[in-house]
């Protein structure tokens, strides 16, 4: 399969699209355009993915004016799994090879799509992250960089990429420290734990907390609240990225970071990455 070429093979109407792995649908009535993510095959952030998410982000761009978008949600259509992170396999493999450009190539499609959903595709839109599931690592990134995160209580967040030497290279740190001290936030990277839902409401990371199975309608729960002082809602997001800016720069110099840190992991680390995606393949059946 070509992981460079855009899937969108059915157009039910201007922004609905179905990809190869992704799949977008436009509910006119709330202004609202849903994204599910259906990776394969493993419940990761591999090019395919990374690609198909980069296409509907720009097709968004082109089109959210005119047909009235308001809101854009990421989820996913894997039961159990928002995303498990990074293409653990690809990442062992252009460590192997010593594939600098491999490494910052796949970082740098990670951040693009990061950034746009993070600048709100740089549209009056509101973004939100529904977690039904695992997130971890790139898959929590994702869901941080979303200016709301809804959970519902099974859902288990976390960055494990110290258990094979590494750090979340694509955001992770300026994330948290949004949200929570610097400090804070440099233990939660480091600890390799993943927090329950509960937890990471409890930290003020998650928004919204619901029982399983009231993420969507907890969703459209949200749009109606924010709809009642939309102009407030929108002007106080506005002057919280001004005090705590994140730019793409600041991400492009962390994937740098990251990437010289992948180039120095030695064999034992890179049989972690091994069982690691090993367990990714697992998760993903049993999902199935």
């Amino acid at each position: 399969m070509n992981t460079h070429t855009s899937n969108a093979v059915t157009h039910i109407d201007p922004i609905s699209r179905q990809y190869s792995q992704l799949t977008t649908h436009f509910d006119r009535k709330h202004e609202l355009v849903w994204c599910y993510f259906n990776p394969a095959p493993r419940a990761c952030f591999n090019q395919t993915l990374l690609q198909n998410i980069n296409d509907s982000f720009n097709h968004l761009r082109n089109v959210a004016d005119s047909q009235g978008v308001k809101y854009h949600v990421i989820a996913s259509q894997i039961a159990g799994i928002f995303n498990l992170g990074g293409d653990l396999d690809l990442f062992r493999s252009l460590a192997m090879r010593g594939d600098r450009k491999g490494l910052m190539d796949y970082g740098k499609a990670c951040i693009d799509v990061l950034y746009a959903n993070l600048s709100h595709f740089d549209r009056d839109v509101t973004t939100i992250s529904l977690v039904q599931g695992e997130a971890l690592g790139g898959g929590f990134e994702a869901a941080l960089s979303s200016e709301i995160i809804i959970a519902e209580k099974s859902a288990r967040m976390g960055f494990p990429e110290v258990l094979f030497n590494l750090f979340p290279g694509m955001g992770a740190y300026h994330l948290l420290a949004r949200k929570l001290h610097p400090k804070q936030a440099e233990r939660m990277i480091l600890s390799g734990k993943l927090y329950t839902a509960q937890e990471l409401y409890d930290m003020g990371l998650v928004d919204i907390l619901v029982e399983d199975g009231e993420g969507e309608e907890a969703v459209y729960g949200y749009i109606k609240r924010e709809n009642h002082a939309r102009n407030g809602f929108r002007a106080l997001r506005k002057a919280r990225d001004d005090i705590n800016p994140i730019t793409y720069e600041n991400l492009l110099h962390v994937v740098e970071i990251w990437v010289d840190a992948v180039l120095k992991i030695e064999r034992r680390d890179l049989k972690m990455m091994e069982r690691l995606v090993s367990r990714q393949n697992h998760q993903g059946v049993e999902a199935a």
